[in-house]
């Protein structure tokens, strides 16, 4: 039993300590071919014929066809992100059980040692135990004075026997808990790798779209694209207590500080899976503002929206973040005004937009 322990220790070890010298893929920027491959192909929605629209009407088709692409890849990156964080959780677990195992087999070594120190000290002794030795002794005081030897000698023996059979117990959790997580580790590179995979497949659908585009169809698509914000934002205007966008609270300090973080990285590229300095995906950019402010939250919008505290529309402040989209796939934060900085897509930039430019799930605030 103890050599399958050591085996399945050792092998546990080897495992984890690879991780050392095979790092977790970090989160870039992908670099998609100008077309996707053909298994990428696959699962994108086909590129339409014309090379130019023959109408406005034709045009505003392929705007939809790219937003829908750009917003599953952004659906597919959170998965991506979730992973990722998942993966370097499990590489962490691993690396630490590991040590863990290392530690619990020198300590059973050590435990071993003391273990055949007593036996060899009873050999020594002819065989006998101390308390029959006592027994037979002519001696009256050599048997007092030995009574509190003996009494120490079994209780050390009971020591080292609990303590032995504990931590081989200990060192057999250790394996098990490394090969679930290492389990869980592979999990996980499986479901960044069809992340990826999907990613690339539709943003490549998107770029491929875009560039069947003359140049002034790409002017009027991007036009296109402000049109429709400008509608959804107008719309939802309507539908908000006060013209100005009032706010119930004040901002707090954390607040101010995320908008501030935020709003300074207006410009910058937004890149999959970035988290700065120099580009930010969606979540990154939210992530890592409430991050400067000293309120560390989840990675992805998903995660945002599944677990910080949820508030009410109207209750919104500057700071908190609004969820967007029936997947949660896309988040930005509110500035006040109506307006939120985000990071909106590949091919744009780090901008102020209209609060309700896109559909909204729901508030979030981080400091609640």
């Amino acid at each position: 039993m103890n050599r399958r322990h050591c085996a399945a220790a050792a092998i546990t070890l080897v495992c984890a300590l690879g991780l050392l010298t095979v790092p977790v893929q970090a989160m870039a920027a992908p670099t998609p071919d100008s077309s996707p491959s053909p298994s990428a192909s696959a699962s994108a929605p086909a590129v339409p014929s014309p090379a130019v629209p023959s109408s406005e009407k034709d045009l505003e088709k392929i705007r939809e066809q790219i937003e829908t692409l750009y917003r599953q890849a952004g659906a597919a990156t959170d998965a991506y992100n979730l992973a990722e964080e998942q993966t370097k959780k499990q590489s962490g677990e691993i690396v630490k059980l590991a040590k863990a195992i290392v530690d619990g087999q020198a300590r059973i070594a050590e435990l071993k040692d003391r273990a055949g120190a007593q036996a060899r000290e009873q050999y020594r002794n002819g065989g006998l135990p101390p308390g029959a030795q006592l027994v037979l002794s002519d001696d009256p005081q050599l048997f007092l004075d030995g009574v509190n030897k003996v009494r120490t000698s079994q209780q050390a023996s009971k020591t080292v026997l609990a303590e032995l059979t504990r931590t081989q117990e200990d060192l057999e959790t250790y394996t098990q808990d490394a090969s679930s997580n290492w389990h869980k580790l592979e999990t996980n590179r499986v479901k960044q790798a069809k992340a990826k995979k999907k990613i690339n497949a539709q943003i490549a659908a998107a770029e491929k779209l875009e560039s069947r585009l003359a140049k002034e169809e790409r002017a009027r698509l991007r036009q296109l694209e402000q049109d429709a914000a400008n509608r959804a934002q107008s719309a939802w205007l309507a539908t908000r207590p006060t013209p100005n966008i009032a706010v119930s609270g004040s901002t707090t300090a954390a607040g101010e500080a995320a908008v501030a973080f935020a709003t300074a990285q207006i410009g910058k590229p937004y890149v999959w899976g970035a988290t700065g300095p120099g580009s930010y995906d969606c979540s990154g950019l939210t992530s890592k503002a409430w991050a400067a402010a000293g309120r560390p939250i989840p990675r992805t919008s998903q995660e945002q929206w599944r677990l910080l505290p949820r508030i009410d529309i109207q209750d919104m402040r500057p700071g908190d973040l609004i969820i967007y989209h029936a997947d949660a796939s896309h988040v930005g934060m509110y500035v006040g005004d109506g307006a939120i900085v985000h990071s909106p897509r590949p091919g744009r930039h780090v901008t102020l937009a209209g609060a309700g430019s896109m559909k909204i799930l729901g508030v979030v605030r981080p400091d609640r």
